[in-house]
C-alpha cells in the first residue's frame, strides 16, 4: 500500500481565488463559481511548501498522483479516496508521428481515462466537505470516473449525458451504481438541468470548473511532466480541449513549480486541439477574442471534446496565447486516420480525442509550426478500448481445406 495515502503530511491551501477578478474566498467550505460567475482557483502557501519539501524528496516517493500531496487540497489523510492513480508513461510514436513525439498515455489510469485525475480530487474534497449527493453532466469518461470514486466512498451520484454518448460509457457509469440519464441535447444542455437541481438544493453541481478541485487533480499532469523530463519541460504540448480543465491545470502547475524554484521560466507552447465540428476555442483564438461563443450543432466522433461552450474559455485562451501556442481544429477523417496509424504503425491504440492531437501535430509539422526535432508531448486522454473499432470479419472453417500460405 502506498505510504502517501497513510502518512499525515502538512497541507498548504490558503484560500480560493476568482480566476477573473482575484477576489478571495474561504477554502474550507463548499464553493461553486465566484460571484463573477467564473471558476475558483486553489492558492497555496508556496513558501511553506518550499520549506517543507524539495523536488528530490518528491522524486524519491512512489510515483503516483498522491506524491504531490503538498500541492494538493485534501487536508486530512482519511478523506483521500483512491483506486490506484499511477504516474502515466510517455510512449514514443516515431513511425506515425514523423517527429520527436511522446504520448502521455492517460488511458492507464483508473476507469481508463484522465478524468480519474480530476474526479479523484473533486470526490476527495466532497468527502472532506461533507457532500452526500453529486450531479454532473458528462460526455462519458468524466461520468464514469465520478461514479467509480463516489461509489468508493458512498456518495450518491446522478449523471446526465447527451444521447449520443458512447454506450460503453453509459453502461460503465450505471455499473458503478450511479443513476444515469440520456438527454436529447449537448453536454451544456445536460449542465443546465444539473444547475437547476443544484439551485433547488437537491445536489452539489460538479460540472467542469464549477467546483475548484478538478483543476487540482488535472494539474498533476503538468507536475508529472516536469519530473519525467528531469525538471525541464517539453517544447510543445498538444492537448485535446473540450472544457479545457487539464490545459488550465497544467498551466497552473508550471507557475507553481517555477515559484517553488523547481523549474525555470521556459514554458511549452500549448496547443489546444479541437474537432472541426465543435471548435469554439479555435474560432475565438483566430478572432482574437477573450471568450468563446457557443458552437451550434456540435458534432464529432471525438465525444470528449464535443463541448459547445466552456466556462473556462478565457483561461484556455490565456494559456495558449501566453505560451506562444495556438488553437487548432482537425476533421473527423483525419482523427480516425491518426488513430488507425498509431495503432498499426506504433502499436498504441489511442482514443479519438488522442487521435485528434496526433492529427493536429501532423498539420503543425507540415506547416512549420513545430520542428521535427522539438520535444513534443501529445495527450491520449483515454484507452482506445472504450471506443467503437472497425469490424474484423475474417473467419476460417476448420472443417474445410485451409490454404495456410494465403493467411
Amino acid at each position: 500500500m502506498n505510504e502517501n495515502l497513510h502518512t499525515d503530511r502538512p497541507t498548504f491551501v490558503t484560500h480560493l481565488e476568482c480566476s477573473m477578478t482575484g477576489e478571495r474566498y474561504e477554502a474550507d467550505r463548499l464553493q461553486g463559481l465566484s460571484r463573477a460567475g467564473r471558476p475558483l482557483l486553489v492558492r497555496y502557501d508556496l513558501a511553506g511548501v518550499k520549506a517543507a519539501v524539495d523536488r528530490d524528496a518528491i522524486a524519491a516517493r512512489p510515483t503516483d498522483l498522491w506524491r504531490w500531496r503538498e500541492l494538493l487540497p485534501v487536508r486530512r489523510t482519511e478523506n483521500i479516496v483512491s483506486l490506484g492513480e499511477i504516474e502515466t508513461p510517455l510512449v514514443p510514436i516515431p513511425r506515425s508521428s514523423g517527429g520527436n513525439v511522446l504520448v502521455k498515455d492517460e488511458g492507464r489510469l483508473p476507469t481508463g481515462s484522465f478524468k480519474a485525475r480530476g474526479l479523484v480530487m473533486a470526490v476527495a474534497m466532497a468527502r472532506e466537505l461533507g457532500v452526500t449527493r453529486i450531479a454532473m453532466p458528462t460526455n462519458g469518461n468524466a461520468g464514469a470516473a465520478l461514479a467509480a470514486y463516489a461509489a468508493r466512498c458512498g456518495i450518491e451520484t446522478i449523471i446526465l449525458c447527451p444521447e449520443e454518448t458512447p454506450e460503453v460509457n453509459v453502461r460503465e457509469i450505471a455499473a458503478h451504481g450511479a443513476r444515469v440519464y440520456r438527454v436529447n441535447g449537448q453536454i451544456d444542455d445536460c449542465g443546465a438541468i444539473v444547475g437547476r437541481g443544484a439551485a433547488e438544493g437537491r445536489w452539489s453541481d460538479f460540472s467542469t470548473l464549477k467546483e475548484p478541485y478538478r483543476i487540482e487533480g488535472k494539474k498533476t499532469m503538468g507536475l508529472e511532466l516536469a519530473a519525467q523530463f528531469g525538471w525541464e519541460l517539453p517544447d510543445a504540448i498538444f492537448y485535446p480541449t473540450g472544457g479545457g480543465t487539464g490545459l488550465i491545470g497544467m498551466w497552473k502547475a508550471f507557475d507553481e513549480l517555477e515559484k517553488l524554484g523547481w523549474i525555470g521560466a521556459r514554458r511549452p507552447r500549448m496547443y489546444a486541439v479541437q474537432a472541426s465540428g465543435c471548435a469554439p476555442i479555435v474560432r475565438a483564438f483566430e478572432a482574437g477574442e477573450e471568450h468563446a461563443e457557443r458552437w451550434e450543432d456540435a458534432a464529432t466522433v471525438a465525444a470528449g471534446i464535443r463541448v459547445p461552450k466552456a466556462v473556462g474559455d478565457f483561461l484556455i485562451l490565456r494559456a495558449v496565447r501566453e505560451s506562444g501556442g495556438q488553437a487548432l481544429a482537425v476533421g473527423d477523417p483525419e482523427i480516425l486516420a491518426a488513430v488507425d496509424d498509431a495503432a498499426k504503425r506504433d502499436g498504441l491504440l489511442m482514443c479519438p480525442e488522442g487521435g485528434a492531437t496526433l492529427a493536429a501535430y501532423r498539420h503543425a509539422l507540415r506547416d512549420g509550426v513545430v520542428d521535427e526535432e522539438e520535444r513534443v508531448v501529445l495527450f491520449n486522454c483515454a484507452t482506445g478500448l472504450k471506443y467503437p473499432m472497425p469490424p474484423a470479419t475474417n473467419s476460417l472453417d476448420r472443417h474445410q481445406p485451409i490454404d495456410v500460405a494465403a493467411l
